[in-house]
């Protein structure tokens, strides 16, 4: 009896540690996180909050290289992309500006060739600033200006007056500023432009009843205008504009523009008018009449731009570089330097 109950001793104890050490393989198998757990609930404690060293990925025994002359960049195309930790710097207002070259768009040509097309690339063109808290502050003014005087006053003005009746009242303006565009025509040497600016002149004056229609620019005729003015001739010969002045009421000029819009003022007709007022006048009608077909263009401008003030000098900057350097005169700036150059 007692030999009987010593083997049921014995094969309870062989059964016990069987089941014992099939438990242990098993919970080997389980990840480290769980078995932890369970460790913990064994022995009637909560899990602490540890942090966890990551588990490095099983790596794949390398595999022989057949052609050790070449390199495999499957590994660099597999890498995650790495992402900035300031990615949100540039919303904040923290740029740097950095001297690299412009990024290229790709487009394919009519030959099937790649050509390289300037993308998203910044304006190159820039000007001195030395005077911007007074530029800021009379652009400010200008633009209470339009908004509270010069809108309102065109946007009237565009519901009393027909667009065609507007139409020939900017003619007779532009016909009676010939003098300005016919003598820096010939201050560049620019004959051909002279010569359309005198037949359009003389034209629309006799044809046109003074200058208020503009039979010249008929198809059949064609005389091409030419928007020339002292500035214009001045950057020609090779003067830049020198830095930015935003002037109240004239808005954007420079030392050049403003120096070229005074000698212009003597080539208008309506400055020789016998009163002060009597010019101001004239040229505050034309002023608005011509702000009546504009309406618009400033707000979209304001609106599109994080910084206003910027827009509308770089436009102002851009547009001038252009109209100097795509003009049709004997000289012609190379890029922007300002070095005369025979024209073609």
């Amino acid at each position: 009896m007692k030999m009987k109950s010593f083997f049921v001793l014995l094969l309870s104890l062989f059964a016990f540690g069987c089941a014992h050490h099939s438990a242990v393989v098993s919970d080997a198998t389980k990840p480290t996180a769980e078995t932890t757990v369970q460790k913990n609930a064994v022995h009637g404690s909560s899990p602490a909050p540890t942090l966890q060293e990551p588990v490095a990925a099983p790596v794949a025994p390398a595999q022989p290289v057949e052609n050790p002359g070449e390199t495999s960049t499957e590994t660099a195309e597999a890498a995650p992309p790495v992402v900035p930790q300031n990615i949100d710097a540039d919303l904040a207002g923290d740029y740097v500006e950095i001297d690299e070259p412009a990024m290229m768009d790709v487009q394919q040509g009519d030959d099937g060739s790649e050509k390289g097309m300037p993308g998203n690339q910044p304006p190159g063109l820039t000007i001195a600033d030395p005077l911007e808290p007074f530029n800021r502050a009379m652009f400010q003014f200008n633009d209470k200006l339009y908004f509270w005087v010069l809108k309102p006053v065109s946007q009237g003005y565009k519901w009393l007056v027909n667009e065609d009746v507007r139409a020939v009242i900017g003619n007779f303006f532009s016909n009676a500023a010939f003098p300005v565009r016919f003598v820096n025509c010939l201050l560049q040497a620019n004959l051909p432009g002279a010569g359309s600016e005198l037949g359009r002149f003389l034209l629309n004056t006799a044809v046109g009843f003074g200058g208020l229609f503009d039979p010249a620019s008929d198809p059949e005729i064609n005389l091409a205008k030419h928007r020339e003015d002292l500035g214009q001739t001045l950057g020609a010969y090779g003067i830049g504009q020198g830095f930015y002045i935003h002037w109240p009421i004239f808005g954007p000029s420079s030392p050049r523009d403003t120096i070229g819009k005074a000698g212009d003022g003597f080539l208008n007709p309506f400055s020789w008018l016998d009163e002060w007022y009597e010019t101001a006048g004239v040229q505050t009608f034309d002023m608005v009449n011509d702000t009546s077909f504009r309406i618009g263009d400033y707000e979209a401008l304001k609106k599109a731009a994080i910084d206003p003030y910027i827009a509308v000098r770089d436009a102002y900057v851009q547009y001038r570089a252009s109209s100097v350097k795509t003009k049709a005169g004997f000289f012609a700036p190379v890029s922007g330097a300002g070095q005369k150059k025979r024209a073609p």
